[in-house]
């Protein structure tokens, strides 16, 4: 791996999402050794991950190189590599470019997409963790409408242009309200052989209201924004399966023949093989932690972020799985580290909740911060302001804001590109080329 050895005690994160590079960019500026480890070279700013699977953005905006963040420390270093076993009793991590050993030892994995053991919907459905998740989605929906234009077969042409998708929490909401828009500025401009009008967008929800997170009031605001946009929803209804060419659900009659079906139903934690079976939450699977991010049965092992569950009276599941615990996690643990490396007394973590957000559409959000609750313009620009904030580097501020204020002026997506083909296996519903 070559990793110099260091007088300066070792800090091995696992993971470039937020609770990582939140904890990085606090250490790195001690003396301490920060080895910083991620499958890709570049950190995701998931909450945007949405526009780029609707042409809304392209990837580069929302990625920040990682070694960005550690090229300005004398003793900090990133590795790409996926960590495959860690060995506690040797405080040593096996990975795919060699294993390393470690003083400290903190788990950022995040979370990874929960199917609930649906092996048809892993198998045929679209989901969006990454980067390379989100450009499939986002050429499976040009792909589909390039098709619907040349198909003669009605059958085929509906369910091209049915687009379904289940959860009907944040990243599920603004999907359908990107999807939509999508269909009510760019397809009348450039797909003028298509009707609107056969363009269905579902969204499945097995709770009874949309944005379940969060308040009454949000939610339904969102459902009233859903709706003006042409959204229909389905509440109290379950997906039970999906075939790659139908969308089967707990109601009777209540099925969907769609090309383009997309999972955001549910996340869970994505953890690394060697602790104690004591330290994962089955249902969870996620690492237990005290009020110090400390792995249940372990010392030197933390996790934060997604892949923690602190449990106490107030989240009995634990902390939500957003960026703002996460991040505050990381800034937290970066001063019981410290504190560690002092023997001075520990910190316990305590969540500041700085509140939730979603955008439907142009114009449409709703925002629940503290006691207040508010929707429409004000919010949408709150939530615009917020992830601008948020965005690492600066560069990726000023390109999306650019590409925010391009698009809101010419009602246009810039990003409809094709770069990457999505292979579908769908045969079922391919275009016959004789017929074209």
């Amino acid at each position: 791996m070559n990793i110099p050895i260091s007088e300066n005690p070792r800090v091995v994160i696992v993971g470039g999402g937020f609770a990582g590079i939140s904890l990085a960019k606090h250490l790195l500026k001690e003396k301490l050794q920060v080895v910083l480890l991620d499958r890709n070279n570049y950190h995701t700013f998931q909450p945007l991950l949405y526009q780029v699977s609707t042409s809304g953005l392209e990837p580069d905006s929302i990625a920040y190189p990682l070694r960005k963040i550690t090229r300005h420390s004398k003793d900090g270093y990133f590795r790409l590599a996926e960590v495959q076993q860690i060995v506690p009793e040797e405080n040593l991590i096996k990975t795919s470019i060699g294993d390393l050993s470690y003083d400290y030892l903190v788990l950022a994995t995040g979370s990874k997409t929960n199917f609930f053991g649906n092996e048809s919907i892993e198998e045929h459905g679209m989901w969006m963790k990454t980067i390379p998740q989100a450009l499939n989605i986002r050429s499976l929906i040009l792909e589909n409408l390039e098709q619907a234009v040349i198909t003669e077969d009605p059958v085929k042409r509906k369910a091209l242009l049915n687009f379904v998708v289940a959860g009907a929490g944040p990243t599920g909401v603004e999907l359908c309200g990107a999807i939509a828009e999508v269909r009510n500025h760019i397809v009348p401009r450039d797909f003028r052989d298509l009707d609107t009008n056969e363009i269905q967008i579902h969204l499945i929800e097995g709770l009874d209201r949309v944005l379940p997170p969060m308040s009454e009031k949000a939610s339904e605001k969102a459902y009233k924004f859903l709706k003006e946009l042409g959204v229909e929803i389905h509440l109290n209804t379950m997906v039970q399966e999906y075939n790659g060419e139908t969308v089967t659900t707990n109601k009777e009659g209540l099925n969907f023949k769609t090309a383009t079906f997309i999972w955001a139903a549910g996340v869970a934690g994505a953890p690394v093989e060697g602790l104690n079976a004591s330290a994962v939450v089955d249902k969870a699977d996620r690492y237990e932690v005290n009020v110090f991010n400390q792995v249940t049965g372990y010392e030197n092992i933390f996790a934060i972020g997604d892949i923690a569950l602190m449990r106490n009276e107030k989240y009995p599941k634990g902390h939500p799985m957003v960026a703002q615990p996460a991040i505050q996690q990381g800034r937290n643990l970066a001063k019981n580290i410290k504190r560690l490396l002092k023997k001075e007394e520990l910190v316990p973590f305590e969540y500041n909740d700085k509140g939730t957000m979603a955008t439907v559409g142009r114009n449409k959000a709703v925002v629940d911060l503290g006691k207040m609750r508010f929707g429409g313009f004000f919010a949408w620009f709150l939530w615009m302001f917020i992830h601008l904030y948020f965005l690492v580097g600066f560069r990726n501020r000023i390109v999306t804001f650019f590409n925010w204020i391009y698009n809101y002026v010419n009602y246009d997506k810039a990003s409809r590109l094709i770069i990457r083909p999505f292979k579908s296996n769908k045969k079922n519903l391919e275009v016959d080329q004789k017929k074209v």
